[in-house]
């Protein structure tokens, strides 16, 4: 089969245009459009539907779509691969965690990676979707929970709790709860158990939930929590980590908190000797350590 129209071919089905495909690849429409033809002819098949609005797969050019960005992911992978010299970090790479963790507690500490690695280029993915390591969706991630996917490398790089926290303005216009049974006083912050997080941060949701609490606030992510709580809206549910950073806020219920929830680092296994990784795994993990003996030397660990 013919790579240079396989080629051809992904960027169409991508695009779903002859018109955008050939802008990306620097042809024109036609010519486009003429290895297209050829490569239909050349199997026998279909493989779009062709309509005002663009291209659409026929089942035939989804099952050759499929085998076109598996071999797609092979090659950045090989690429990223060769790119990492025995000396230099360099290149691109492209981290996925969620928008709290990535927002508070990383973003701010790249200034000093970068500083190391002034040629390595980040592309920093914020959402609390879990990325597909396997397929290079991402490089690498750090996620609040033990990675399920098959075929990647996991460092566990440390244990956060979710507890009670407020504002000092919401404390002095409200108060504190004396215990658990009074938080129906108090307006709760919290993601909502259905929203993807980490089960023990669920589950300590739905607990606090069963004492009949009327007024409530229910952001997607924990960074919009922690903007509720820094505004003296209510009392949050929030993990530690992201409560390190402020220190003025307040804790609530100290006897109130999650099971511990793993902190996780992963990457796909045949990235195992990347150097861009290895670069970014080693700076995530001394960041977390001199992290925590701040922390100590605060006397706020614990």
């Amino acid at each position: 089969m013919d790579w240079d129209k396989l080629r051809i071919f992904h960027a169409v089905a991508a695009a779903g245009s002859l018109t955008h495909a050939g802008d990306v690849l620097h042809l024109s429409q036609s010519a486009v459009s003429r290895q297209i033809r050829a490569l239909e002819e050349s199997l026998g098949a279909t493989l779009f539907h062709r309509h005002a609005r663009g291209l659409i797969l026929t089942e035939q050019g989804e099952l050759l779509f499929d085998a076109t960005a598996a071999m797609a992911k092979r090659l950045d992978t090989a690429a990223a691969r060769i790119r990492d010299s025995e000396e230099e970090v360099f290149g691109e790479l492209r981290v996925t965690t969620t928008v709290g963790f990535g927002t508070l507690w990383l973003a701010p500490r790249l200034t000093k990676f970068y500083e190391q690695y002034p040629d390595l280029n980040i592309d920093l993915m914020l959402e609390e979707r879990v990325l597909d390591l396997p397929m290079r969706e991402a490089d690498v991630a750090i996620r609040m929970k033990e990675p399920s996917q098959a075929d990647l490398i996991r460092k566990r790089l440390m244990s956060v709790h979710m507890r009670l926290y407020a504002s000092p303005g919401y404390v002095e216009r409200v108060g504190v709860p004396e215990k658990v049974e009074d938080l129906g006083n108090y307006r709760l912050i919290s993601q909502n158990v259905t929203a993807t997080q980490a089960g023990a941060g669920a589950q300590l949701i739905q607990n606090l939930w069963a004492y009949d609490i009327p007024s409530r606030l229910m952001v997607n992510n924990y960074f919009g929590v922690l903007q509720a709580v820094l505004n003296d809206l209510g009392i949050g549910v929030l993990p530690k980590y992201l409560v390190d950073e402020f220190p003025q806020l307040i804790r609530v219920l100290p006897e109130v908190e999650s099971t511990e929830i793993p902190v996780f680092l992963a990457y796909p296994e045949e990235l195992r000797q990347s150097r861009r990784i290895a670069a970014f795994r080693d700076f995530v993990q001394d960041e977390i350590m001199a992290h925590r003996r701040k922390l100590r030397d605060t006397g706020l660990y614990d």
